[in-house]
């Protein structure tokens, strides 16, 4: 009885063409509708300029499918979008350098902050922080993408003056106030006299408020001169870095630095 040769395997068939239910990239979709180059339509869309079905898209690579509604701002200009630095009210507990996602929030922006700026989710991306503060205090810290601000973050931060107010347990002795305002060497590091004074006292003598200017972001320094001192800290926060203030932002709260706002 004879046996039958293997067979060779066969190449599969050819496929039934599938319907494109998934529509066209947005981009491909505003340039054929602007007349414009592909780029110049990733731009507009970035900058908030397209709405899709009456909702804004800034997704160059979105899909649109057949019957959705693209509207472009006629006034709008395929301009990179430009960088921007963020203002924020850290509340304690959470750390300066937590993912940005978690500390600003594009629902707590400042309700009356006067950039009008539109909220592009481009200004969250790549935006770093070079003001920190310790993850128990809470107060203004900014994030920024634009290179000139980091750069002068950078290079003058241990320039710049940071107003922090600190309450501490108990009373402050005339002593310990004075040595709070003598050079301070924190880690080995020789740093910059602060200028502290007492802002408020409570009645019974169970809290003192003090008011530190100090040079420089140094998380730590403050807690290290308090201790060296005696005095245990009850809570901190930043109202101020540089000439730039804290000032109408409420904890979790953050805006854009206003062009003419220098640190």
């Amino acid at each position: 009885m004879n046996e039958s040769l293997p067979r060779r395997p066969r190449g599969p068939g050819p496929r039934a063409a599938e319907p494109d239910d998934e529509g066209i990239r947005l981009a491909k979709q505003v340039a054929a509708e602007r007349g414009c180059s592909r780029r110049e339509a990733e731009l507009l869309i970035e900058n908030g300029a397209v709405r899709v079905d009456g909702r804004v898209v800034e997704v160059p690579g979105a899909r649109v499918r057949d019957g959705q509604r693209v509207e472009i701002d006629a006034a709008a200009r395929p301009e990179p979008v430009q960088a921007v630095t963020l203002l924020l009210h850290k509340p304690p507990g959470i750390a300066f350098d937590a993912p940005i996602a978690r500390l600003v929030v594009a629902a707590r922006r400042q309700a009356d902050d006067g950039s009008r700026r539109p909220t592009l989710q481009r200004h969250f991306i790549g935006q770093r922080c070079l003001t920190p503060l310790e993850t128990g205090a809470s107060g203004l810290i900014a994030f920024t993408q634009d290179p000139r601000i980091e750069r002068k973050l950078i290079e003058d931060g241990g320039l710049i003056e940071n107003e922090v107010m600190v309450d501490v347990a108990g009373t402050v002795e005339p002593r310990a106030l004075h040595r709070l305002n003598q050079s301070p060497v924190v880690d080995g590091r020789a740093m910059l006299p602060a200028r502290v004074s007492i802002g408020r006292q409570s009645e019974d003598g169970a809290r003192t408020g003090l008011r530190f200017a100090i040079k420089g972001s140094w998380p730590g320094q403050i807690a290290q001169m308090c201790d060296d001192v005696g005095l245990r800290i009850l809570g901190m926060k930043r109202i101020r870095v540089g000439r730039v203030p804290l000032a109408g932002l409420a904890p979790g709260e953050w805006r854009y630095l206003l062009p003419h706002e220098r640190f």
